[in-house]
Parts: C-alpha cells; sequence; structure tokens
C-alpha cells in the first residue's frame, strides 16, 4: 500500500504561484508514475500532469502548459507540482496519485492522496 499526503494549497492572487508537494509512505514510489489531477465543483477530476517512475517522461494538460511543473524526488519519496501565474479557472482540489503503468486516465490510478484545496481570487 501506498499512503499519499499533498500539501501546500491556499488561497492565492491571480498571478501568483504555490508549491504542492505530495509525500508518500508504505512503500518506495520510485517503481510508480505519479500523476497530479484536479477537480472543481461540478466537474470531472482531470489529469493536469504526470511523470514517469524515471522522470524523463512527463504529460501536461493543454490547459496548463508552460506554467506547471511536475517533478520527483525519489530519495525523499515525494512528488512536486509548481504551478505559477496562476488563474482563477485553477481554482479546484488538487490530488496527487500514483499507477504502476503509463496512463492517462483515472481509473489507471492505484492511490490517491485526500487532496488540497487551491483557490485563485481575480
Amino acid at each position: 500500500q501506498v499512503q499519499l499526503v499533498e500539501s501546500g494549497g491556499g488561497l492565492v492572487q491571480a498571478g501568483g504561484s504555490l508549491r504542492l508537494p505530495c509525500a508518500a509512505s508504505g512503500r518506495t514510489i520510485s517503481s510508480y508514475a505519479m500523476g497530479w489531477f484536479r477537480q472543481a465543483p461540478g466537474k470531472e477530476r482531470e489529469l493536469v500532469a504526470a511523470i514517469s517512475w524515471s522522470g524523463k517522461t512527463t504529460y501536461y494538460a493543454d490547459s496548463v502548459k508552460g506554467r506547471f511543473t511536475i517533478s520527483r524526488d525519489n530519495a525523499k519519496n515525494t512528488v512536486y507540482l509548481q504551478l505559477n501565474s496562476l488563474k482563477p479557472e485553477d481554482t479546484a482540489v488538487y490530488y496527487c496519485a500514483a499507477q504502476r503503468t503509463w496512463n492517462t486516465q483515472v481509473a489507471a490510478y492505484d492511490y490517491w492522496g485526500q487532496g488540497t484545496q487551491v483557490t485563485v481570487s481575480s
């Protein structure tokens, strides 16, 4: 089992930045691909960024390309999401998740954190 705990969310003005760490425990995540999802009220959960187990391959949703950066530190068992140039439409609960394959579908992810709220004011 892998336990994931997100942190770093909060209230920020448009144009601001946040860094979201996702700390894993119970098992090393070095063999897992990791993803960051978000879910806004009334909307489906969507994948915003993913990173392969080695860190050599990344994926970004078009809506966040050039603004968000996903990274990982396997020695610290932690994955990060850097959010820059934030917009009000980025407001959502952000979740990190782990999977043993490389698939952008929500159902492909095996382990989930509890989420952290990001609110961007205009």
